[in-house]
């Protein structure tokens, strides 16, 4: 269902579930395991997660599954969902997605949870239909489409379920970047790999500031940026940063 592979300090996570990559609850237990070995892997900056089917990122939820399932399991597997998002959210990882077919309901809520999502400019959907099924989105979605567009946009989407395509959801601000088709692959992984080349102390202090600091007052968050970036003062990486630019030569961060 996943393969895994590593270039430098980059991390790249292939979903490969025909015909859809859509999920039960064996696939996350499945992607538990890898992301707790990624998140122990020192060498390891950014992550990239993509498909290697071509019509999909992910369809989310197997509703034959899902359809079969008893309430409980239902339930049993939404937790498991939301463990993998809020693991993927929290990680000190950052994550890129990189989406270039479907992007559906737990798909999207997949892709949402991570830090930033590149697209190809090839015709597919992105949505939340959850609705149309009589259900809501239940993995996260709600809290970080709205943190991605903003309030009443996310309303929309949700309430609807109506889907967009990814020059919409370039235009919206749901994906960070839009490339075109036939050099789309080879442009999220540049993108992912000089990401990786950055400071991982850093970074993953960058990332943790805003998970944290989003929500907070203003006087809060400025406070909680003060105290992390006191943390990176002393670090080998600020050194070598600052060096670098005396020396103008370009930074070998640890």
């Amino acid at each position: 269902m996943f393969r895994f592979n590593k270039n430098d300090r980059l991390g790249i996570i292939t979903l490969s579930k025909p015909p859809a990559n859509s999920y039960d609850i064996h696939f996350f237990k499945e992607f538990e395991q890898l992301l707790s070995t990624i998140e122990t892997d020192s060498d390891i900056a950014v992550v990239l997660l993509k498909s290697d089917i071509p019509k999909f990122f992910s369809a989310g939820a197997d509703i034959k599954v899902f359809q079969s399932n008893t309430v409980e399991q239902n339930k049993e597997m939404v937790v498991m969902v939301n463990k993998i998002a809020a693991g993927i959210s929290t990680s000190s990882k950052i994550f890129v997605a990189f989406l270039n077919g479907h992007t559906l309901g737990g798909g999207l809520e997949l892709a949402l949870a991570c830090d930033i999502r590149l697209a190809s400019h090839k015709k597919f959907l992105l949505g939340l239909p959850e609705v149309k099924l009589g259900l809501m989105p239940g993995n996260g979605g709600i809290p970080r489409l709205v943190n991605a567009v903003g309030v009443s946009k996310a309303f929309e989407l949700v309430v609807s379920g109506n889907t967009i395509d990814s020059e919409e959801a370039y235009r919206i601000g749901l994906v960070n970047q839009l490339y075109e088709e036939a050099n789309a692959e080879a442009q999220a992984l540049d993108y992912a790999i000089n990401l990786s080349k950055g400071p991982k102390i850093a970074m993953a202090t960058i990332k943790q500031t805003f998970s944290e600091g989003i929500g907070k007052g203003l006087e809060d968050f400025l406070e909680l940026e003060k105290k992390q970036v006191g943390t990176l003062y002393d670090t080998y990486d600020a050194k070598e940063g600052f060096l670098a630019f005396v020396e103008k030569r370009t930074p070998e961060f640890e």
